[in-house]
């Protein structure tokens, strides 16, 4: 499985097993954080390296 630079609703709702709609709203709150950071962002997906620094104990296990 590669992993994309961004994560999108579906994405997160897998993470976090929870809704695609509830997604959204997690995903707009970290926009909103980088955002107020100068950040430019892309609506409906959030980088990955923020969301792994965002989440406590979540860690991407990348295979060969």
């Amino acid at each position: 499985m590669k992993l994309n630079y961004m994560m999108d609703a579906e994405d997160v709702a897998n993470e976090l097993g929870i809704s695609k709609g509830h997604a959204y709203k997690v995903i707009r709150l970290l926009n909103g954080e980088l955002e107020k950071s100068g950040f430019i962002i892309v609506a409906g997906k959030v980088p990955r390296a923020f969301w792994e620094k965002k989440f406590y104990g979540y860690q991407t296990v990348q295979t060969a």
